[in-house]
C-alpha cells in the first residue's frame, strides 16, 4: 500500500512507523523531506491515524514544537474509506499547498503568512534548508515533550540536588 514511500517501522508492532514525505512541487516546501510519525489506533481504519512531523517545519497548521498537525480530514472528518495513501498523496500535500492561517497551531507562522506572504515563504525555505535536507531526514530525532515521563535511567542521570541546591541543615 505504501510502496512508493520509505517506511521505517518502530518497535515490533505494525501500529507505529515513520514515513519519509517530500514537500509538494509548486510550494516553498518543494525539495524538503520530512519524517512523519504515524501511529495507527487499534480501531484503524474506523479511527483516524495520529500524524506528526518529526523534523521541524514552518507552517500555520503544524505545531512547531510537537509536530502535531491540524487537519480537519484527519482529526474530525476521517472516514474508513480513507487510507494512508490518501494521507500522503492528498491530505498532507494539500495542507502544505493551502495553509489555513485562520485555524493555526503556529500563531507566528499564521500571522506572518497573513501579513507578508513573501517573508512567510522565505521563512518556510529557511526551515526547509535547515531541518528538511534529504540527507538529514533519516537521522531526524523526535523531541520528547516536557509532559512525557523520564525513563528510570534518564531520571537517575538527572541530579536534582545540583539544580535545586543543597538542602538547609
Amino acid at each position: 500500500m505504501m510502496s512508493d514511500y520509505k517506511v521505517e517501522m518502530m518497535n515490533d508492532g505494525m501500529q507505529e512507523f515513520y514515513v519519509e514525505f517530500n514537500g509538494p512541487e509548486d510550494s516553498p516546501y518543494h525539495g524538503g523531506v520530512w519524517r512523519i510519525r504515524v501511529e495507527l489506533p487499534d480501531a484503524y481504519p474506523y479511527k483516524s491515524p495520529s500524524i506528526g512531523f518529526v523534523n521541524k517545519i514552518y507552517h500555520p497548521n503544524v505545531d512547531e514544537m510537537s509536530g502535531s498537525v491540524c487537519l480537519d480530514v484527519i482529526n474530525q472528518t476521517w472516514s474508513p474509506m480513507f487510507d494512508l495513501v490518501n494521507v500522503f498523496e492528498v491530505f498532507l500535500p494539500q495542507l502544505l499547498l493551502y495553509p489555513n492561517p485562520s485555524d493555526p497551531l503556529n500563531g507566528e507562522a499564521a500571522a506572518l503568512m497573513m501579513r507578508d506572504r513573501t517573508a512567510y515563504e522565505e521563512k518556510v525555505k529557511e526551515y526547509r534548508e535547515k531541518y528538511a535536507k534529504p540527507e538529514d531526514v533519516a537521522g531526524a530525532e523526535e523531541v520528547k515533550s516536557s509532559d512525557e515521563e523520564l525513563s528510570e535511567d534518564e531520571y537517575a542521570a538527572s541530579d536534582d540536588e545540583e539544580i535545586a541546591g543543597k538542602p538547609d541543615l
